[in-house]
């Protein structure tokens, strides 16, 4: 079995219903029609374009942060299918969460989202404007702005009196999780901050980035051979002491490609090749197996993986992709990965379950792709961990990488969005001089009479 799922060349995968995902590695076309099906099944969860419904939410029980998550995964489909199908849908959900202060805090959500939901939604805009998405109206939010608008916001939310920095989960404190830090918010912040300094050139954005990677490797969430753990807390004694040791996929590829962003921002900086190829050796190790397929290894194979954990992997596919275009020297490594879990991702979709489906029959995916057919669970983390799988394949040598500011992005930014928020932040401390913007931008307090706290105006 090994040697068939590491053979180079054409992987054929032919499922035992007629309807079954069939799967050609290195024919365009084969893999175009596979991640179609897998796309179709994945909108068909979706309600929010449904009469009635709210736009840009999914169904209970999944959270707003997933839906958030599955446009940027569409986005990224749109870019490399060609497939225009969901575009609508997609223009219309993202700009309709964006809310009052095009910050993506909307009303809906603001009482209940961290950080890292808020983040999701984030990094769906970056890839919009990365990929150069449709553009929305002038009169609308653009892309790379409200990207901006979340950075802006993050930077206020910096937390050096516990642990020293970092943002915590949660982003009020009525919320749990509040008293947590934990790596997916910071990785979001670190993730978004790689990127719009690749994509604007300006060098405050690199900084923070820089900054928040030293404040994980600092308090010991990543660790000194790249394994990233969940969190702290910060409660009492704690201070980030105590951590939660649990390691997840997603935490791995969004410190990956940030790592990965961050050495072609550097123009190949040592430094940064070193930590790209540390997290990828861990990350290796950790969530693929002997066969290199992906796995959630925390929960998967007891059968406990919760809605958002199902979902997780399908990141780590994403942001392994995209590193290999912003640091090359990872695309053997990485592709032999995608296009093995690739193959095992489409023999797991051929399901036709008697409910929780409705895409077509014989195609639904499962969760476990090590078991080489259907497991039986269906939702939309397992849909879009298979569409992830398969579509990324087409992230080969020689395609395009993400466009910047000067190579044809045509997204319009806003260096001042987020900072009219009237929503409060609470119980931080002010961003000291040294926190501060520096490079290029003129960097105002405003004093929130309400909470004490402080916004931070990027010029």
């Amino acid at each position: 079995m090994r040697g068939f799922l590491r053979a180079a060349g054409t992987f054929c995968l032919l499922a035992h219903s007629t309807n079954a995902i069939e799967l050609t590695l290195d024919n365009a076309a084969s893999v175009n029609s596979a991640a179609s099906t897998i796309a179709f099944g994945l909108m068909k969860y979706y309600t929010g374009n449904n009469t009635g419904d709210v736009p840009g939410n999914l169904p209970d029980p999944y959270f707003w942060w997933e839906a958030g998550a599955m446009f940027g995964t569409l986005i990224d489909y749109w870019s490399l299918t060609g497939d225009t199908t969901y575009n609508k849908v997609i223009t219309q959900a993202m700009l309709h969460q964006v809310g009052d202060d095009r910050d993506f805090m909307p009303k809906n959500q603001t009482r209940t989202e961290g950080n890292d939901d808020q983040g999701f939604w984030a990094l769906a805009a970056m890839s919009a404007a990365e990929n150069n998405f449709p553009n929305p109206p002038a009169d609308q939010p653009q892309w790379l702005a409200l990207a901006q608008a979340v950075f802006n916001q993050y930077a206020t939310r910096w937390d050096p009196e516990t642990c020293n920095g970092g943002l915590r989960w949660q982003i009020f404190t009525f919320n749990n999780g509040f008293n947590y830090k934990n790596s997916i918010s910071n990785g979001c912040f670190f993730n978004l901050a790689s990127r719009l300094a690749r994509y604007t050139g300006n060098q405050t954005y690199a900084e923070w980035a820089e900054k928040v990677f030293d404040w994980e490797v600092e308090v010991g969430l990543i660790t000194p051979d790249f394994k990233i753990y969940d969190g702290a807390s910060v409660t009492g004694k704690d201070n980030c002491t105590h951590l939660d040791t649990i390691q997840w996929t997603y935490n791995a590829g969004i410190f990956l490609h940030g790592a990965a962003v961050m050495y072609n921002v550097t123009e190949g900086s040592d430094v940064w090749r070193g930590r790209v190829q540390g997290i990828l050796d861990t990350t290796k190790g950790r969530f693929f197996n002997n066969s290199g397929i992906a796995a959630e290894r925390a929960c998967e194979s007891v059968g406990r993986c919760d809605v958002d954990q199902q979902s997780f992997k399908g990141y780590l596919l994403r942001w392994m992709a995209r590193t290999t275009q912003m640091a090359p020297f990872t695309f053997d490594a990485i592709s032999s990965l995608i296009r093995t879990s690739a193959a095992a991702a489409a023999q797991s979709c051929t399901g036709s379950p008697a409910q929780g489906f409705s895409g077509r029959p014989g195609t639904a995916c499962g969760t476990r792709w090590d078991v080489g057919s259907f497991d039986g669970a269906v939702g939309v983390g397992q849909q879009m961990n298979a569409l992830s799988a398969v579509m990324y394949t087409l992230v080969g040598k020689g395609v395009a990488a993400p466009v910047t500011a000067t190579t044809g992005g045509t997204s319009k930014g806003d260096v001042n969005a987020g900072t009219q928020t009237t929503s409060p932040i609470t119980q931080l401390a002010p961003i000291t001089v040294g926190d501060r913007v520096a490079a290029g931008f003129l960097t105002t307090a405003i004093v929130l009479s309400i909470v004490g706290g402080s916004l931070f105006v990027m010029k």
